[in-house]
């Protein structure tokens, strides 16, 4: 599996900045000393290609920094359960997931069962909800304790597909992607008004069928929120 490093880095502005989609009928299963700037983080370049993400297959593996400079490595959690976040704090849908939606606390409750929660922001200088003060910021306004990490020039976010914040992905302790999709089906975001009428979170859900080492009942949905921020070619 390749390795790659890419450097990349929450606020809130109109919906005409972002792209909204909403999701289709799910498809059944089957730690640095100093702080970088900007410029720095932007400089690093990606090492090389990675694979692209399938359910099903190994995750993509993956060295991104954190707000901080620490690099993370996704291997480095082989043996636990690891949810990654597409994040963006100036993301309209992120801001309600999280301040009423079925983002609030599940970072943490899931932590306590020891879940490994790790958000990517993909976005590109100059774009939406980048920047490493932003994101700071954000942490204190959702009240977050787990990694942002960068991924500015978007090769990890492009090897996963990721195509809006927020869109999630499920590892299991093999380091296999066992969901990807919608965190809920609300794409108000606010969990508010859900598809079918009934509140279903899907990552709630595929964690609770890990744990009960069953298998994944919704293994893969259609994301709903803003585009992903990924620099112009």
């Amino acid at each position: 599996m390749l390795l790659a490093r890419a450097v990349c880095v929450l606020g809130f502005v109109g919906l005409a900045a972002c792209s909204r989609s909403t999701p289709e009928a799910p498809a059944k299963s089957e730690g640095a000393s100093e702080r970088p700037t900007t410029a720095a983080m932007t400089a690093a370049p990606a090492s090389a290609a990675l694979e692209s993400a399938r359910v099903g297959a190994p995750a993509p593996d993956f060295e991104l920094p954190d707000l901080d400079g620490k690099l993370v490595k996704l291997s480095s959690f082989r043996g636990k359960t690891v949810v990654l976040e597409w994040f963006n704090p100036g993301c309209p849908f992120v801001k309600a997931s999280h301040t009423k939606g079925s983002l609030v606390d599940a970072a943490s409750r899931h932590g306590k069962t020891g879940v490994v929660w790790l958000a990517i922001n993909s976005g590109a200088p100059g774009k939406q909800g980048h920047g490493v003060e932003e994101n700071r910021a954000a942490l204190q306004t959702f009240k977050l304790s787990h990694p942002v990490l960068l991924d500015e020039q978007g090769a990890v976010g492009k090897a996963y597909g990721a195509a809006h914040t927020p869109h999630m992905y499920v590892i299991d302790e093999q380091g296999t992607l066992v969901y990807r999709g919608a965190i809920d089906n609300s794409p108000d975001g606010e969990g508010d008004s859900p598809t079918g009428g009934k509140l279903v979170n899907y990552v709630d859900s595929a964690l609770a069928d890990l744990g009960a080492k069953r298998a994944i009942a919704v293994a893969e949905t259609e994301a709903y929120g803003c585009s992903v921020k990924y620099a112009s070619k």
